[in-house]
């Protein structure tokens, strides 16, 4: 079983070590006797996506998310190809904004975006960090992240999960609350999520979710039990009950 990873732009696009969604999936993997190559692309280079069968960008500054937009955009009829054939893809942070229509930036500039949603993101002059519970259909449990942003997102029709406590998801501004508690965005194989931590290494039963659609579109069969990296269960509950306490033991 081979597999090519394409991780984009991981020199400017890897806050809060980002860079480790790639290598916890990557662990997994190789833990089922998969081969897996990881390809970078930087600003310069024409991304491979026509080998790729899991593609991933990560967050960075308001600054070089621009510069990935800009370096993205030439090539996103072959990242639609890909994953029209296929390929799973996850944006994490302010990445996911760029599968967007567009990007208003702080002084009023609109940046057409790759248009994989129809969803638009303006950013703001407040920044609300915090730590999110949230929820979501794929999988059982509690989701757990760090969110960082200073924009708004609206517009998402197919939210990834619902938050539980912490800022308010792709609305993301606590003091105008719109009573929204979408976070993220999926259609189909694309998966995006303002969450970081990183997101993958934070929630395994995430991990989990992607290694089935990778196999999936492989046509490969998934053996009965998934493997479990030492501590990642226990570390994702110890983050639960400290986030949420009494309600994680049933109080």
């Amino acid at each position: 079983m081979e597999l090519t990873f394409l991780h984009l732009y991981p020199d400017c696009m890897s806050l809060y070590g980002e860079y480790a969604n790639v290598m916890v999936l990557r662990r997994h993997l190789e833990a089922m006797g998969a081969a897996v190559t990881v390809q970078t692309a930087l600003f310069e280079d024409a991304p491979d996506f026509e080998h790729a069968d899991f593609i991933y960008m990560g967050a960075g500054t308001e600054r070089t998310q621009k510069a990935a937009l800009t370096a993205l955009l030439p090539h996103k009829e072959a990242f639609q190809a890909a994953v029209d054939r296929g390929a799973v893809a996850l944006f994490t942070g302010n990445a996911m904004e760029l599968l967007g229509a567009s990007v208003t930036d702080a002084a009023g500039r609109v940046w057409p975006c790759l248009g994989f949603a129809g969803f638009t993101t303006v950013e703001h002059d407040c920044r609300y960090p915090c730590d999110v519970v949230a929820c979501t259909d794929l999988w059982e449990g509690d989701v757990v992240g760090f969110m960082n942003k200073c924009s708004a997102t609206l517009g998402v029709d197919t939210p990834l999960f619902r938050v539980e406590a912490g800022t308010p998801g792709n609305t993301g501004n606590p003091d105008q609350d719109d009573g929204d508690d979408g976070e993220g965005y999926v259609s189909g194989g694309v998966f995006a999520t303002h969450l970081t931590g990183p997101v993958l290494v934070k929630n395994p039963a995430f991990t989990d979710l992607l290694i089935r659609r990778i196999f999936t579109a492989k046509g490969w069969e998934l053996p009965e039990t998934l493997p479990v990296l030492p501590y990642e269960k226990e570390a994702h509950e110890a983050t639960v009950k400290g986030l949420v306490g009494p309600r994680y033991a049933g109080g």
